[in-house]
């Protein structure tokens, strides 16, 4: 499953009836959530929730007016997330098991495949719901020509700070026969070095997010100034600037997310274009950005982006990814295998017993490479879940970026 993105162009009225359509869907998804509520006991699964849907249609007007099939997806997003929940209390995780929650800000509407159809040429789409959303222009550099209608699994129009979106997921292989390399590489994630590898190669880290913290903090303070606390307690909306301070203060943070995708695809693709087999750590970064000092600059590295584009492309191009665990890699001397403590501030590796020296973070990669080479079994994903988003279908986050939508120039 791939997914091909466009950005589409309208009048006022077409984006509002797309807004219209985003928030029924979203009402949808937490009336599917309310009813599973209301019968827990019992054996509830995702086709009672599918036929609730049509419950819901025959009793509210403004959900009749969206396709059956986008009201169907939406049950589809509220069961995910059901099914996530129990399957978290299954494996006994600890903490919190993700208990659903009702949704407040959706971005996004999914079709499915009816309630679209695309103009001869393929640039441009019309929505044949009651919704009113019309014929949408499509502005891209991807040839959707090149597949067949019955390819195209979804339609999803999402809203972005810049914008509206459609996104197209497309069943097709994306396996590429690559020559062999005959080379391998353990790397190693850091704060300091966004990679360094066994070789001694390192790639400095951007830190887009830490580059633009001043204008973000500048566009942040314009929006608060623009804020009327009095409208909020008599429930009466903001001012047109303070809209349009937010939006601005959006699209910034939505060009740093941009800029630290980008990167981390292009590092990806290089890592796995030039060797076949990477080892990499099996990081838990849902809970190292709990740490107050290092949180921010854990979250503007990118790690879960960088490791899901390294297994996405890892299984394009037939390579070997394997992801071991993360305990005393920078601990242990890579040379002699004892274990040499330090702490964060050290950044050389001295080992006392054989009188090796490198930096942490290349020693480290030495023992993620030799970790790696002796995996057997489970390769490519995380322990924490068994396989990753792309392959399982083309998954949305919660700012309405696709986890495997490639760029053009790959």
């Amino acid at each position: 499953m791939i997914i091909y993105e466009f950005k589409v162009k309208g009048k006022d009225r077409q984006y509002r009836a797309i807004d219209d359509a985003i928030r029924t869907s979203q009402f949808i998804q937490n009336k599917c959530l309310r009813y599973w509520m209301d019968n827990k006991g019992t054996s509830l699964n995702r086709y009672d929730l599918n036929k609730h849907c049509a419950v819901l249609a025959a009793e509210f007007p403004f959900a009749d007016e969206l396709n059956s099939m986008a009201r169907q997806s939406a049950a589809e997003r509220a069961w995910s997330a059901i099914a996530r929940f129990y399957d978290n209390c299954k494996k006994k995780i600890k903490g919190k098991k993700g208990f659903p929650r009702f949704k407040k800000h959706c971005r996004s509407v999914e079709y499915k495949t009816s309630g679209w159809k695309f103009s001869n040429t393929r640039k441009a789409i019309t929505f044949s719901d009651k919704k009113g959303i019309g014929t949408l222009k499509l502005k891209g550099t991807y040839d959707l020509n090149y597949y067949n209608i019955k390819q195209i699994k979804r339609v999803r129009l999402v809203r972005r700070a810049d914008g509206y979106y459609a996104q197209f997921a497309i069943d097709v292989d994306i396996k590429v026969e690559t020559r062999p390399t005959k080379e391998m590489v353990g790397i190693d994630l850091g704060l300091k070095y966004f990679i360094a590898d066994d070789k001694g190669n390192v790639e400095q880290s951007p830190q887009f997010y830490r580059k633009s913290e001043k204008q973000l903090n500048r566009a942040n303070r314009k929006k608060s100034k623009k804020y009327d606390p009095k409208k909020k307690k008599a429930k009466q909306p903001q001012s047109t600037n303070y809209h349009k301070a937010r939006n601005r203060y959006a699209r910034k943070h939505l060009r740093v997310s941009r800029q630290r995708k980008e990167y981390c695809k292009r590092v990806a693709y290089s890592v796995i274009q030039s060797n076949d087999l990477v080892a990499y750590e099996d990081l838990n970064v849902k809970g190292l950005v709990r740490h107050r000092h290092l949180a921010k600059s854990i979250s503007d590295a990118g790690w879960s982006t960088f490791r899901s584009w390294l297994e996405y492309f890892g299984h394009k191009y037939g390579k070997v990814t394997v992801a071991v665990p993360p305990h005393n890699t920078s601990q242990n001397c890579s040379s002699c295998g004892q274990k040499v403590k330090k702490s964060l501030s050290t950044r050389t590796h001295v080992c006392p017993h054989c009188g090796f020296v490198a930096d942490r973070d290349v020693n480290a990669a030495i023992n993620i490479l030799k970790l790696g080479l002796s995996t057997v079994g489970h390769t490519g994903t995380s322990r924490r879940r068994d396989l990753p988003s792309w392959a399982i279908g083309a998954n949305l986050s919660s700012n309405g970026e696709s986890m495997n939508q490639e760029s053009s120039r790959l």
